[in-house]
């Protein structure tokens, strides 16, 4: 049997080649990934800008209740951007050993980001965990209704971030810095630059101007 006959599909009607019986990639843009991946962060972007209207709209009403000025830590505030910020810059560092093929330091600096990652959502945690124990929940006033909403929803961001970290993390050990490794590792850094952006916004509109009031 030749070649030719063997690359035809049993029963198929006048002896037309078999199409592939799986997805070739031969039609996907290059950067298909990452466009689709640009997509989502606008998506995600127009959903904190809802969340920030809120806070503009609701951030003044008290309903008798504290305000901003009188609830919030900034030192203990500014020291969580910094670790945000620093995580930032770490996060750049593991990009240009990506770029080396450098695996080691690649997954040190990703642990170092993760690490700093978890320092910023355990602030948070502990800054919420304070303002609920002296009776400052969300239910308290609009005022912290829309403040919860917009820190958590950033915060839960954040802890979505570091679980897609380790996830590739593992990926990278027993992978090593393939192709879609390296994609995967983009995608991520978009993601967590995007995250910083939000959360300078969230430092200056929520909690600077907020301690003004």
């Amino acid at each position: 049997m030749s070649d030719t006959t063997a690359s035809v599909a049993p029963g198929a009607a006048g002896g037309a080649p078999a199409l592939p019986f799986y997805d070739t990639g031969v039609h996907h843009p290059e950067n298909g990934t990452l466009l689709g991946f640009w997509l989502y962060l606008m998506s995600d972007c127009l959903v904190f800008a809802c969340l920030f209207a809120c806070y503009g709209v609701l951030g003044r009403n008290y309903a008798g209740g504290p305000s901003g000025a009188e609830l919030f830590e900034l030192p203990l505030v500014a020291a969580n951007t910094a670790l945000l910020l620093l995580s930032s810059i770490t996060y750049g560092f593991a990009v240009i050993s990506t770029r080396r093929k450098r695996q080691g330091a690649t997954l040190a600096w990703l642990a170092a980001t993760g690490l700093l990652g978890a320092g910023f959502v355990g602030i948070e945690l502990h800054e919420f965990a304070n303002l609920i124990h002296q009776g400052n929940g969300p239910q308290r006033s609009a005022f912290l209704s829309s403040f919860f909403t917009l820190v958590g929803t950033h915060g839960l961001h954040v802890t979505f971030g570091i679980v897609w970290l380790l996830t590739l993390m593992v990926q990278v050990t027993k992978h090593g810095l393939i192709a879609a490794n390296r994609r995967r590792l983009m995608c991520l850094s978009m993601f967590w630059h995007f995250l910083d952006v939000i959360w300078i916004g969230v430092f200056t509109f929520v909690y600077l101007m907020g301690a003004l009031r």
